[in-house]
């Protein structure tokens, strides 16, 4: 076995991925904003900065697994072991996990498909 698969992963300090998620922000209402796009059409539809570090710790733990899209028991059980691990995220967690948000394009709530 590889030294690297012994050794357990560390992670990233909440301060170093809200900083890398509010530069991810930053770029995005700047393109936004250079496509012509008026803010007060789209600021409300972005994540907050917090949003952004649960979706970034998300989608590392989708790369992790596979990279198979996670059914919602385990879009759950993700979403709460990030709250576990980051208890400041929890809030940003909870307003993910429910139903309140649907309505902006990147709400990573999972809905059964009617098929």
């Amino acid at each position: 076995m590889a030294n690297d698969e012994q050794t357990p992963r560390r992670r990233a300090s909440l301060e170093l991925l809200r900083a890398e998620a509010a530069d991810e922000l930053s770029v995005l209402i700047t393109e936004r904003l250079r496509g012509g796009e008026d803010p007060w059409d789209f600021m409300e539809d972005l994540p907050s900065v917090d949003e952004l570090v649960v979706f970034m710790l998300r989608a590392e733990n989708i790369a992790e697994n596979g990279g198979s899209r996670p059914n919602a028991s385990r879009h759950y059980r993700v979403l709460r072991q990030i709250a576990l691990d980051y208890p400041p995220l929890t809030k940003a967690v909870w307003r993910l996990l429910g139903d309140a948000n649907t309505h902006r394009r990147w709400d990573a709530t999972v809905r059964v498909d009617a098929n």
